[in-house]
């Protein structure tokens, strides 16, 4: 055990999913670091449209749309990793919850960046499919016990 611990290191990379996408989400990053605005520059030209012009100045109603924000936030998570690699950052295994099981995919070299943002992008457009032919609505429940929540359901 103790070997398998010095063999991973002490951090992780831990990508998020859907629903953390704000308007201006990675702005300094992307003003700052042109390797940055290459990997916008490239999931656009996969994508077809301009990703950093959405995420940078919206609208924010389609910024939030599964079919935009999956690729929005899988390309910023993934721009991030490979600053943070390239200047010298090592991580000891790289996670990540639900959509960002796709970016830590291609952190770990599993899957090319351009696939990923293919994969994320159809990914994207089914869930938003999904949806429309059976709505529905999720909810966190947070801080009450389980007859609370019984009785309100």
């Amino acid at each position: 055990m103790r070997a398998a611990r010095e063999r991973l290191g002490k951090t992780a990379a831990v990508f998020p999913g859907q629903g953390s996408q704000y308007l201006g989400m990675g702005f300094r990053l992307y003003e700052r670091f042109a390797e940055v605005r290459e990997v916008f520059k490239d999931a656009s030209a996969i994508l077809g449209w301009d990703l950093w012009g959405l995420c940078s100045s919206g609208p924010e109603e389609e910024l939030r749309e599964t079919g935009r924000s999956q690729p929005a936030i899988f390309t910023l998570s993934y721009a991030m990793y490979r600053l943070l690699k390239n200047s010298g950052w090592q991580p000891g295994l790289v996670a990540g919850h639900s959509l960002g099981e796709f970016t830590a995919a291609v952190a770990a070299g599993a899957l090319p960046f351009a696939d990923g943002v293919r994969v994320v992008a159809e990914r994207g457009r089914l869930m938003a499919q999904a949806a429309e032919r059976n709505p529905g609505a999720m909810l966190a429940v947070l801080g009450a016990d389980r007859r609370a929540v019984e009785e309100a359901v």
